[in-house]
């Protein structure tokens, strides 16, 4: 029997049951990930596997940098075969890893192919790939066609350009719903003055407007969540250790913004207070338009100087922190509470030490619509098994397991999608289990009806994005 058959992962019949009858057939809205939309609008064509599965993976990076690869067959210029050759010498080593899970879905569902990856295997792969990338079914586009995935938000600074989107969203031949995500996380670079006003240059261009003051900061950034709203956008998406709460006052907020534009980098402090000002009236914004706020909690960042130097951000080098979250996360979701001006907030937390935190801590903030305040899938260090596992766990002891909104791939690569499965085919057995236990009732439709909902519907009711029938 192959290493990914049928009953991968579900080691029960109710576990087989939910899964095949409820779970494998459902579409996917994808609604974070980090696709560029060019390659959509374009219908990039991949030349080989090297291509489509290494570039700007840092998942990779990081177990290739473990078996002692050479920088250059990582984020160097090695030739492209010859990193993938790095690849596959590597994913021997990482069983319990869920790169090895994910890499022999991608070979099976994307190409056909059963094969372990490895020394031994890694021409015949190479090849039999490549031959099927060759094909123009495996464009990017095909991708998308070929996993039912129906709707997909892609991760967009608000100072860049949406031509791609606009370009996407004119073209009848593209059948799945591809929105931009509002990801504003270098609107409180104040830290480094000569960086921040690099990017106000962008913003003013693609909005046009002059930025002289806070208050033009603040309608160049309404400016484009207008933009993005016109796009069918609808989410919007951040990354930080912790949320920032302590509030200035307009006057403050203004002297680090004029700081800023005279060339003078602010204190992590002052950055700080600052991104609680931003934030605040882009969550405002927000709730008045019926947005969904994603917020991705407690990456410690660019460890490696070394990594960072010679390749900049998101090589690899992040890590989990370990802030303290629970008592600035009530201020920040208070303060909006307050006011009537919370919207809808899915929380996702890198360590695995706050699940609890984050879970109960939504729960004080729900009410209006079902599932308003979502503890979001396992993401990053804990997008594996234990992880997922641990989130669903939590998010039914301590709220609604059957109002969750599901999982996304955070990837950058159109090979990711079986991820969805990976994710379903957990879920399943985690109910199957519960069922076989006696700790849910034994019921395959009914649980199957929630397993359903979670593999799709309720993103569809949540985000409120247009997509096509299922």
């Amino acid at each position: 029997m192959s290493f990914i058959n049928e009953d991968f992962l579900l080691t029960g019949d109710e576990a087989v049951t939910l899964y095949h009858e409820y779970a494998e057939d459902e579409p996917i809205l994808d609604f974070h990930n980090h696709l560029p939309p060019e390659e959509i609008a374009e219908n990039r064509r991949f030349s080989n596997l090297s291509e489509i599965w290494l570039e700007g993976d840092h998942y990779k990076w990081r177990a290739m940098r473990a078996n002692g690869t050479s920088e250059e067959l990582v984020t160097g210029d090695g030739n492209a075969k010859e990193k993938y050759l790095a690849w596959a010498a590597t994913l021997p080593h990482t069983l319990g890893n869920p790169l090895y899970h994910w890499t022999h879905l991608e070979l099976k569902r994307c190409f056909g192919i059963d094969l372990l990856l490895g020394p031994d295997t890694a021409e015949e792969i190479w090849e039999r790939a490549n031959e099927h990338l060759a094909d123009p079914s495996f464009s990017a586009r095909g991708m998308l066609r070929r996993f039912q995935v129906k709707g997909l938000c892609t991760t967009d600074d608000p100072a860049d350009p949406t031509d791609h989107h606009e370009a996407i969203r004119q073209n009848p031949e593209i059948e799945t719903a591809v929105y931009p995500t509002f990801r504003p996380d270098k609107a409180w670079g104040i830290g480094d003055a000569k960086a921040f006003c690099q990017w106000l240059q962008k913003l003013e261009g693609t909005t046009g407007l002059s930025i002289t003051d806070l208050d033009d900061f603040i309608a160049a950034l309404g400016q484009r969540v207008d933009d993005f709203h016109e796009l069918g956008s609808r989410i919007s998406d951040h990354s930080f250790p912790y949320f920032f709460c302590d509030f200035p006052s307009d006057d403050d907020a203004s002297r680090v913004f004029q700081n800023a534009l005279d060339g003078k980098d602010s204190s992590r402090e002052e950055e700080e207070t600052f991104g609680a000002f931003v934030m605040l009236r882009l969550a405002r914004l927000y709730a008045e338009k019926g947005w969904t706020m994603q917020v991705h909690l407690g990456p410690l960042r660019n460890n490696s100087s070394r990594l960072m130097q010679a390749f900049g951000p998101d090589a690899g080098s992040d890590s989990i922190g370990d802030w303290p979250q629970a008592e600035r996360m009530s201020h920040f979701l208070d303060r909006l509470d307050s006011e009537n001006s919370l919207p809808k907030t899915i929380v996702y937390n890198n360590n695995p030490s706050d699940n609890f935190t984050v879970a109960t801590m939504l729960g004080n903030f729900q009410g209006g619509l079902p599932g308003k305040m979502q503890f979001g899938s396992g993401w990053w260090h804990l997008d594996q098994r234990d992880g997922m596992e641990e989130q669903l766990k939590t998010l039914a002891n301590l709220g609604l397991l059957s109002r969750f909104v599901g999982m996304l791939t955070d990837s950058r690569s159109f090979l990711s999608f079986p991820r969805h499965e990976y994710f379903r085919r957990i879920l399943c057995n985690l109910l199957g289990c519960w069922m076989k236990d006696g700790f849910v009732p034994n019921e395959p439709e009914m649980i199957g009806v929630i397993v359903q909902r979670i593999c799709y519907q309720n993103a569809c009711e949540y985000f409120q994005l247009n997509l096509p029938p299922k």
